[in-house]
């Protein structure tokens, strides 16, 4: 099994039941279609391990949106793209121990899951709170 076609644990898939999966793996292991198109306002997504960025820069787009977005990636805090979830705001959920990803022994590698929600909504809140917040001081 490639870094690209881990499938997602089961005890994970329960907690996003509902959600929009834009990385589906067909029965043979190999990603459905290009999920880089339209999201939903709750999005659920476990990307290729081998290139996440250009999923979380989407990621960080639909939050923009207003959107819901949990990223399952590889606890890698040394790279661009968790500094690119760090500086969106993103919320960062560590799983403890080790996921199996549907193979039963576990993966060589820590994991986590980054949530980036609403960011356009709240951005535009706060923005409004500053404003009223000069004009009543000003």
């Amino acid at each position: 099994m490639s870094n690209d076609s881990y499938p997602t644990d089961d005890w994970i898939k329960v907690m996003f039941r509902g959600w929009y999966d834009p990385c589906t793996l067909s029965d043979g292991e190999l990603r459905e279609f290009d999920g880089l198109g339209d999201w939903k306002e709750k999005t659920f997504v476990n990307p290729p391990y081998s290139s996440p960025l250009p999923w979380i820069e989407k990621a960080v787009e639909e939050a923009r949106k207003g959107n819901t977005v949990a990223l399952l990636l590889k606890a890698d805090t040394s790279t661009r793209w968790f500094a690119t979830l760090q500086n969106a705001g993103a919320k960062f959920l560590w799983v403890n121990g080790r996921l199996r990803h549907g193979t039963g022994k576990p993966a060589n590698f820590p994991s986590m899951i980054a949530i980036l929600h609403g960011l356009g909504l709240g951005s535009q809140r706060t923005l409004d709170l500053q404003e009223k917040t000069e004009v009543r001081n000003g």
